[in-house]
């Protein structure tokens, strides 16, 4: 018995203190021109980065950026930009696995509110409401991890 209420104590924990909105931009340039119906769809490109800080020892401000830009040719037909936030309280974890949980597990939790939020203002903006695809957080943080690792091995062989 006493094994178990040792575990429960020092059980992995991962909470949502709080979620925010810290920057928002949509940009219709064209507009209403850029309202009218079209051949084709635009060409979308979506670049999405995440970042983590520490606020105390077990609460942390997680950031999922989304940066959203739908051209025809050169024009710009829309334009989007989100940086949505969490702070999350995380214990239990053992430090190795505290880079994952922060740039897996918290965006993971936070995508679906940010894709709501780019859905809601590209239809407010005029257009079809854009539904951003499932994102691969787990294998952003292994490219993440693989370009800084080659990052620190030239920086070692530049010294």
């Amino acid at each position: 018995m006493a094994d178990e209420n040792t575990q429960g104590a020092t059980s992995p924990s991962l909470n949502i203190l709080a979620q925010y909105t810290k920057d928002l931009s949509f940009e219709n340039p064209g507009a209403p021109r850029s309202l009218q119906a079209r051949d084709k769809a635009p060409a979308i490109n979506i670049n999405v980065n995440v970042n983590a800080n520490p606020l105390s020892e077990t609460d942390f401000d997680v950031v999922l950026s989304l940066n959203v830009e739908a051209k025809e040719g050169e024009k710009i037909v829309f334009a989007a930009e989100l940086v949505y936030g969490g702070v999350f309280r995380i214990t239990g974890f053992p430090q190795e696995h505290m880079l994952p949980v922060l740039f897996i597990e918290c965006p993971r939790l936070l995508f679906p509110f940010a894709r709501q939020i780019v859905a809601d203002v590209t239809r407010n903006g005029g257009f079809p409401p854009l539904m951003i695809d499932p994102i691969d957080f787990a294998q952003m943080f292994t490219q993440r991890m693989a370009q800084e690792k080659a990052k620190a091995q030239v920086q070692t062989l530049n010294s």
